[in-house]
């Protein structure tokens, strides 16, 4: 029966400590699904979401776990009055939010009999019934070349229906290029030339991508031991896309079930200069860690380019993520709130 469950009694000192990507997460090989998710000044959404559990996990044994990066709302109180029994981590600061999911990690691992599998989704999603059951069914199946699936995710859709295009290939100077100069939603039918897959049939299938939108992703409890942790140091964006990269170099691929489907209410990062500075600057941060100083000096310089094509259209975001990229320093920031 799917059930929230009760916070540890003696919870491990260790258990909220921030993550480390070479600490594993220690799940449980038994046990309940643990619904993992981080919110930060969430009540708007939080009620809806946690009444839209029950059916987007049927047919589990699931328990929530929830970690606060210090809201100012009453996120908080929301989360006692409306699902008591869950596990709530209270970060005490705006911790960012690969923080928050090794927080609420490292509390279910401390539930007795540990956990099956962790569903991580932000607390504005909403899974259809049976999404749930279906991602942790796709874990672990076998696919060509030796690899097998360590993170599903589902068909995710806008909140007028619209199909939400959220599998991606990793970052190449080609695809950067390819999206300066003519769109990414145009040049995503081409693998050279985009990041985005927007081919349509890509959604009909069980598609394996390089890595996938973090709004909803189900993680086996061997590629969370496997990986490890999730990378603090990226504080928002580009967090999953370390962590699907560092699962595909272990075997475990990143893999859509289009039969599970949710929606997605998200989208700030599109209208927010702030959000979107943030996002570009982390997409090359993590670039040139998987790639050596003269390919990321390309890889910068085409982001550039895309941005300032689309500040010179009158788009406030880009100028102000162009102007980052401009910047000598600005990729030595530490990224935080």
């Amino acid at each position: 029966m799917s059930t929230l469950g009760p916070d540890p009694s003696t919870p491990d000192p260790d258990s909220q400590a921030p993550g480390h990507p070479d600490r594993p997460a220690r799940p449980g090989a038994a046990g309940p699904v643990a619904v993992v998710v981080v919110t930060w000044n969430s009540a708007r959404v939080l009620p809806e979401f946690l009444a839209s559990l029950p059916e987007g996990m049927a047919g589990l044994d699931w328990r929530l776990v929830v970690a606060d990066n210090d809201s100012a709302d009453d996120t908080v109180d929301l989360l006692r009055a409306l699902a008591p029994e869950a596990t709530v981590v209270q970060t005490g600061r705006n911790a960012g939010y690969a923080a928050g999911v090794n927080a609420a990690l490292d509390a279910a691992a401390g539930w007795e009999g540990g956990f099956s599998a962790a569903l991580v989704c932000n607390p504005d999603v909403r899974m259809r019934r049976g999404c749930a059951g279906l991602l942790v069914a796709a874990l672990g199946a076998p696919l060509g070349g030796g690899g097998r699936v360590g993170i599903s995710v589902p068909l995710l859709r806008e909140e007028d229906g619209t199909l939400h295009y959220s599998l991606r290939r990793e970052s190449r100077v080609t695809r950067a290029l390819g999206e300066a100069v003519i769109g990414n939603r145009r040049a995503g039918r081409f693998p050279l030339w985009s990041e985005l897959v927007t081919d349509p049939a890509a959604y009909r299938r069980a598609t394996v991508a390089d890595w996938a939108t973090g709004a909803l992703m189900a993680l086996s409890p061997e590629c969370l031991d496997a990986c490890g942790a999730w990378d603090e140091s990226f504080f928002l964006y580009s967090e999953e896309t370390e962590y699907c990269l560092r699962a595909g170099d272990r075997g475990f691929a990143t893999r859509l079930e289009p039969a599970a489907e949710a929606v997605h209410l998200g989208g700030d990062s599109q209208v927010s200069p702030r959000l979107w500075t943030l996002l570009t600057l982390n997409r090359v941060r993590l670039y040139g860690r998987r790639h050596g100083p003269a390919a990321t000096t390309a890889f910068r310089a085409a982001v550039l380019l895309r941005e300032t094509s689309r500040a010179a259209l009158g788009r406030p975001a880009s100028r102000a993520a162009a102007r980052a990229l401009a910047s000598p320093t600005a990729l030595r920031a530490t990224p935080g709130p």
